[in-house]
């Protein structure tokens, strides 16, 4: 016995909500690594570096690049903290990465 054949609508549709749920578990993903929240921040050497150290990362969605929206200096729970906001040039999702700046003694 044949299976009825899908349509093409149907197998694009099918294929687009694999990729939206491999991008979402992308995403999940890079907020576990180091820098995807406050608690787990990325130690850098010098507030000098936190854009390009963060933008370097790319998005946790597509791997596109990212532009930067804001970056903020933040108290956090492990002291001062740098919270760079960027968007993906290519898909448009929003990522947001947690930095330190290491204390040199």
């Amino acid at each position: 016995m044949t299976g009825k054949k899908k349509r093409p609508r149907t197998l694009r549709r099918e294929h687009e909500r694999a990729v939206d749920k491999l991008e979402d578990a992308r995403e999940r993903l890079a907020r576990l690594e180091p820098g995807g929240e406050a608690t787990r921040p990325i130690e850098v050497s010098s507030a000098s570096v936190v854009e390009s150290r963060a933008l370097g990362l790319g998005c946790a969605r597509c791997g596109g690049a990212l532009e930067l929206e804001a970056h903020d200096a933040v108290r956090g729970e492990l002291g001062p903290l740098r919270r760079v906001r960027a968007r993906c040039r290519a898909c448009r999702a929003r990522r947001e990465v947690w930095l330190r700046v290491a204390v040199s003694n």
